[in-house]
């Protein structure tokens, strides 16, 4: 009973086809053992403050060494940028500037070397439509005689209203004119209007209440 169980549990060998071929064994070379390392000895380490030194004096001379190009090549560029030219002085143009005030409006007057032209906010005179208005204006010019003829004047003025702006450029003109041409100028303006120099200092009397105006009162009848 027993040898027959042990013929049964054996197995069986597989016999080989005639087509089928065998196939070649590959060999596997295996790898080379590394060589034991031999143990440093204790002497060879170097304390650690050395070696933290040693790098310290190679970052300071790479830190020398990259410097000193830097300098030799900025000198070259420095020698060879070429001086400045001077520039030459421009001939200056003589302007004299004043200021007139009446109530409310402010004008500035600009006076220099011309043809005799009047500038009020960037328009002529003489395309005023107010005819009283431009009058007004040209006095200074007028009565400063042939003199006139030789400047311009250009007059920036605001506030108020017509007839105020009007009687503040001609005393910032006046002014202007007379600061340009000297005293004797000064002189014929105040023989011919003393407000051609001297700003009027009148203003506008405030509203009070219980009236319309000023000085005005509502009016109540009983009948």
């Amino acid at each position: 009973m027993f040898m027959a169980d042990e013929k049964k549990e054996k197995p069986k060998e597989r016999k080989a086809r005639p087509n089928e071929e065998k196939k070649p064994e590959v060999h596997v070379p295996k790898p080379a053992e590394k060589p034991a390392q031999a143990p440093k000895p204790v002497h060879a380490e170097a304390p650690k403050h050395e070696a933290m030194a040693e790098t310290q004096k190679v970052s300071a001379s790479h830190r020398e060494a990259m410097q000193k190009p830097a300098e030799k090549s900025a000198a070259p560029k420095a020698e060879a940028r070429p001086e400045p030219k001077k520039k030459k002085a421009k001939k200056g143009v003589r302007v004299e500037l004043a200021r007139g005030k009446r109530k409310t409006s402010v004008a500035r007057a600009a006076v220099k070397e011309g043809h005799g032209r009047i500038r009020v906010n960037s328009m002529l005179s003489s395309a005023m439509p107010n005819r009283f208005l431009r009058e007004m204006i040209e006095e200074p010019l007028r009565l400063a005689g042939p003199e006139g003829n030789s400047v311009d004047v250009e007059v920036k003025v605001h506030g108020g209203g017509e007839s105020g702006q009007a009687q503040a450029s001609r005393t910032a003109i006046a002014r202007a004119l007379s600061q340009y041409f000297g005293e004797n100028l000064k002189k014929s303006y105040e023989e011919a209007d003393k407000y051609l120099l001297a700003e009027d200092p009148r203003r506008v009397e405030p509203k009070k209440y219980k009236g319309r105006k000023a000085r005005a009162r509502f009016q109540k009848s009983y009948r």
